[in-house]
């Protein structure tokens, strides 16, 4: 006779508990209608069999996955190497950490995976989707919103026709406090590294600059970078060689200021004497430049934390009102 470790059942948890197996059923899936005596003793006799509720069957039964995507809609490379993205995922997982929900990391990188992932997130595998990264009219988006599947974004859409609840940073804000900053150091002439204009924050960052030095600016003091360290480097030089006076750049991200750093440094400038450097973003990275980095702190964290708040009440009710998280300046060396 073959032996083996039989799991526990619903039933064993209901003996063993002296309730019923409806008891122990609306106990494990959250429902308030159970006496805190019979609560007591369900989590009591689910401790001591070890029992874990076979989800699958779940799933079938209430046609849920207890799964949450996070789409990212950039490289490999850009996704792995930028802070950014390891506090968001951060912040999701700890708010997701007692709902029973797991988290799905799923990566865009062309039009190839729009139509793949499109298919698996239409088709039922999922609860909600949280987007994050979204350039332009991107056509999972509209997908998402057309098959009313529950839908947050991370950044406000730049797609007018759809109306998804999002989280965003005050970017606009955050950037005029900056460039304000470096204008009443006393610096004159002010350029801007921008990120890309395709996505809501690269806009919101150079229209909070132009804000305050006026919609009528120099152009050229404009140059425009992916929000990663060697476009902020390319950047950097290309503004030297158009405008050898400048006296101060506003950054768009951490790390295209780490990449302008480099490219002041290469061509003989004094950090903060000559040029003073500001960016936006706050990562670890910029405590630990060379020098350390004056910049905008965002709540990277807290945004994943109301991304993943923002799903979860999207299940309970109606669409939700977007969430706006202020920002800080950050004084260090640099400026």
């Amino acid at each position: 006779m073959a032996l083996g470790y039989q799991r526990p059942t619903l039933e064993d948890v209901a003996a063993l508990a002296r309730v019923s197996r409806g008891t122990v059923s609306r106990v494990i899936n959250g429902s308030p209608k159970v006496s805190p005596h019979a609560r007591d003793a369900v989590e009591d006799a689910i401790s001591r069999l070890g029992y874990v509720p076979n989800r699958a069957a779940r799933a079938l039964a209430s046609q849920r996955t207890d799964t949450v995507a996070l789409v990212v809609s950039e490289p490999h490379a850009l996704l792995f190497t930028d802070p950014f993205f390891g506090g968001i995922v951060r912040g999701v997982s700890q708010q997701l950490a007692n709902t029973g929900q797991q988290l799905l990391l799923i990566m865009v990188q062309g039009a190839d995976d729009h139509a793949r992932v499109e298919k698996y997130l239409l088709g039922g595998h999922v609860d909600g989707v949280l987007l994050l990264s979204l350039h332009g009219a991107d056509p999972l988006l509209a997908a998402l919103d057309r098959a009313s599947v529950p839908t947050v974004v991370g950044a406000r859409p730049l797609d007018p026709r759809v109306d998804l609840p999002y989280v965003d940073i005050d970017n606009r804000g955050g950037s005029r406090s900056a460039v304000k900053y470096l204008r009443d150091l006393g610096r004159r002439e002010i350029a801007t590294i921008a990120g890309p204009q395709d996505m809501a924050p690269g806009v919101d960052r150079l229209a909070g600059y132009r804000d305050v030095v006026g919609e009528t600016a120099d152009p050229t003091l404009v140059a425009y970078g992916d929000f990663s360290e060697a476009s902020g480097e390319r950047s950097m030089a290309e503004l030297l060689e158009a405008h050898p006076s400048l006296d101060a750049v506003y950054v768009a991200a951490d790390l295209m200021a780490a990449g302008s750093l480099r490219a002041l440094r290469r061509a003989g400038r004094r950090i903060p004497d000559d040029v003073a450097v500001v960016g936006f973003d706050d990562v670890d990275l910029a405590q630990h430049t060379d020098p350390p980095l004056t910049t905008v702190r965002q709540p990277t964290v807290g945004m994943g934390q109301e991304m993943a708040k923002l799903l979860l009440a999207l299940a309970d009710g109606p669409a939700q009102s977007p969430v706006l998280l202020p920002t800080e300046l950050i004084i260090r060396d640099s400026a």
